[in-house]
């Protein structure tokens, strides 16, 4: 699907699974499932043959479930009624194909050939545009929830400096909504986010939390 020059389009991305590297413009509604007439066709026997679709809204881009077999997923839950989505959020269609929601092109990955812009060097490295994010060689999959992602981006960019709690929340949550969210929400985050990159290197603790103080990233070599 060519995306013209319109930076306000929501965009979905394909990452792990069949369609991995294609995009889509979200400007009308888009089937999603098996059969062939969809505007998303995955070529898998555990896709419904309409499995789910995405439809713009006045305030964003819903997601609906279209009674699929195997489920349609965002951010890990299953979705039961329409969900709106919101920037970085990642959906699974019965766990075979994985897409990133973007609120608009401007967050894209560069063209192939071209390099992918990461934080600083170290065995963590995190391509910003595209969201991904790799250990040494090997890419953290399935990818990292919006909020687990945007908690490593932000400690990455103070690598070895302590980020205060109200700086993550405000950072994770937003300013508006940080103010119902609890210390013990944020240590659950922490918490996931440090098992999920164990999963690749055991060996290294990245994120440290001081007591008192705040939350602290260290990278290797």
């Amino acid at each position: 699907m060519k995306i013209p020059e319109n930076d306000d389009v929501p965009i979905l991305m394909a990452q792990t699974g069949p369609l991995i590297g294609q995009r889509w413009m979200i400007n009308k509604t888009i089937l999603i499932g098996r059969d062939a007439s969809c505007d998303i066709m995955i070529p898998d026997r555990q896709i419904s043959r309409f499995h789910a679709n995405l439809m713009p809204a006045e305030n964003g881009t819903i997601i609906e479930d279209l009674g699929s077999k195997n489920g349609t997923f965002c951010n890990g839950q299953r979705i039961e009624t329409s969900v709106l989505l919101q920037d970085g959020d990642l959906i699974q269609i019965a766990l075979v194909q994985h897409f990133a929601y973007l609120n608009s092109d401007s967050t894209m990955p560069l063209d192939a050939g071209q390099l992918p812009i990461t934080q600083r060097s170290g065995r963590l490295h995190l391509d910003i545009r595209s969201r991904r994010v790799w250990i040494g060689q090997k890419e953290v999959i399935p990818p990292l929830s919006a909020p687990q992602y945007r908690l490593l981006h932000i400690l990455s960019e103070q690598e070895g400096a302590i980020v205060s709690r109200d700086e993550l929340i405000n950072g994770i949550w937003g300013r508006e909504a940080a103010q119902g969210v609890s210390d013990q929400a944020l240590d659950a985050l922490v918490r996931r986010l440090r098992q999920r990159l164990a999963e690749l290197d055991p060996d290294h603790s990245y994120i440290t939390t001081l007591r008192g103080s705040g939350i602290k990233f260290e990278n290797i070599e």
